[in-house]
């Protein structure tokens, strides 16, 4: 006879944040919070799932033709776990979150509030957080910030090796800018919050992208001349210590990755902003700081940055089982 089904439901909470409160955006510091929990007494891995950059927490449940959506998959999966989907949508895209003077304090609201809440709701054991995208990033980066909280983490497609997924993507911001807004982000921005505008521009998201990781990571300042696209090094050089893979190779970094139970690194082979390659020099990186080969699961799958569905799911079950 087989294992009985764990049975557990879906619910929507809603978080009040001390660390969001006032934030430079005027983003609401109240947040909604989506919960899988088993009907059972625990204690359960808890895994805190992150959105990717202009996800917002309730899209996860958004309905796709032929496709189930995650929360779906985690109800077939029944995982005996939490499941939380957190949310962190700002004004400008998202927060990659961290702590930023330009945004907010994101790693606060989910490391110092939002673990230890959730802790309280439920009968919790060890951690993981997981991500797609930014989501991944987030994941990346937390996970080596707060090894004492989570006990694993898996990246899908995560922000990194900044020079292949960013640097390029200056030189678009700075002819987009020249060509559409006589060089100013403040008319770029005039013009897409109008109420007026008939419909979304092909240079949206790159000029976004570009303005929000400044936010995220250099507090707002661009790393390029708007004119020449010219590096700032200075501030680049802000940008660079904020890379997960340039994270792993410090030692305090590299000690956090090893007291890791589980990791997944993974991405899709033709992704379109290449971060399978920032996902390969991120799994080299974790190899040189010592990882035991046995923690990691490590994949570059076939499709491009938003084919993760199967991998997103998969993902789930190696955290759940290993930090059981």
């Amino acid at each position: 006879m087989g294992a009985a089904r764990v049975t557990g439901s879906w619910q929507e909470l809603r978080f009040e944040s001390e660390a969001l409160r006032d934030n430079p955006l005027g983003d609401p510091a109240e947040r909604p919070v989506y919960v899988w929990a088993p009907a059972g007494g625990g204690p359960y891995p808890v895994v805190y799932v992150l959105q990717g950059f202009m996800g917002l927490a309730p899209g996860w449940f958004n309905v796709r033709p032929w496709q189930p959506s995650f929360p779906e998959q985690v109800e077939r999966l029944a995982p005996e776990a939490v499941v939380v989907l957190v949310d962190a949508f700002t004004a400008l895209g998202g927060s990659q979150f961290v702590d930023s003077p330009a945004i907010g304090r994101y790693h606060t609201y989910l490391c110092d509030e939002l673990v230890p809440w959730i802790d309280g709701q439920f009968p919790t054991g060890r951690r993981a957080v997981q991500g797609h995208s930014s989501g991944g990033y987030g994941a990346m980066v937390n996970a080596m910030l707060r090894p004492d909280l989570f006990s694993g983490f898996a990246t899908h497609a995560g922000d990194a090796l900044f020079e292949n997924c960013y640097q390029h993507e200056f030189t678009e911001a700075v002819r987009a800018l020249r060509d559409a807004y006589d060089g100013s982000y403040d008319r770029f921005w005039e013009d897409f919050r109008s109420e007026e505008r008939p419909q979304s521009k092909k240079t949206d998201h790159v000029l976004l992208n570009v303005y929000a990781m400044a936010a995220a990571y250099s507090g707002g300042e661009l790393p390029f001349d708007l004119e020449t696209g010219e590096l700032r090094d200075d501030v680049w050089r802000r940008w660079l210590d904020w890379d997960p893979v340039r994270m792993a190779r410090e030692p305090r970094y590299a000690e956090a990755l090893r007291r890791m139970q589980a990791i997944w690194i993974g991405a899709g082979k033709r992704d379109e902003f290449n971060l399978d390659l920032g996902a390969v020099a991120f799994h080299l990186a974790v190899a040189d700081a010592g990882v035991d080969a046995d923690v990691v699961h490590y994949e570059l799958h076939d499709g491009g940055h938003f084919d993760t569905p199967r991998t997103t799911a998969a993902a789930l079950t190696f955290l759940v089982e290993r930090l059981a």
